[in-house]
């Protein structure tokens, strides 16, 4: 469920006095649609949060951030085929991380298979991982879900030309650090909260 995307879709359509009929009959849906994205229990893709925008006369940005607030765990995953940089980084992100839910994966098919099956928010992706590199499996995941943040990680500085092309939206270099992850939370293309209280 998305409460907060709900109470702000309902709010702003009360505060310009349209009933949830007269802004299905603007959408080309159903009144039960409309209620069910006030109810939360539904969420609008892109397309139809860009068309309620419209609709509404408002900027998109207060819909999508508001889309982009889930209030189930965020889904955050470390992919790398070293089970030892495993060990030793997702510790760190569930310290700075503390609201998401975070997994860690050595095989890329696995995380792929996770990704169809969980909307991820947030991948961190080794770059060399034997068959299967970081920068195909990135390709992969944002073709899964295309507002998945993805944070490369080498000790490799030489890949960070070839990863800018892949849509990602930020490089770490090995061994991870609280405050490069920090730093490059900053910069996600698609913010999420799972930072806890001290974000």
């Amino acid at each position: 469920m998305n409460i907060l995307f709900a109470e702000t879709l309902k709010k702003i359509r009360i505060d310009k006095g349209i009933s949830q009929r007269e802004l299905a009959e603007r959408m080309y849906v159903n009144r039960s649609t409309v209620a069910r994205w006030e109810s939360g229990n539904r969420l609008p893709d892109a397309v139809m949060i860009s068309r309620l925008a419209h609709c509404l006369g408002i900027d998109i940005h207060t819909l999508l951030s508001a889309a982009a607030e889930s209030d189930d765990a965020p889904n955050v995953i470390l992919v790398d085929d070293k089970k030892l940089f495993l060990s030793g980084a997702l510790p760190v992100l569930e310290e700075i991380m503390p609201d998401a839910a975070i997994t860690g994966f050595t095989r890329p098919s696995e995380a792929i298979e996770y990704a169809k099956a969980s909307r991820i928010a947030l991948a961190f992706l080794d770059i060399e991982m034997g068959a299967t590199n970081g920068l195909d499996l990135c390709r992969t995941l944002l073709s899964i879900n295309p507002r998945t943040n993805v944070v490369y990680l080498t000790a490799h500085v030489e890949y960070s030309f070839d990863a800018w092309g892949t849509g990602a939206s930020g490089f770490l270099l090995k061994p991870i650090t609280p405050e490069a992850v920090r730093a490059q939370l900053k910069n996600l293309r698609y913010p999420f909260s799972g930072r806890g209280s001290n974000e």
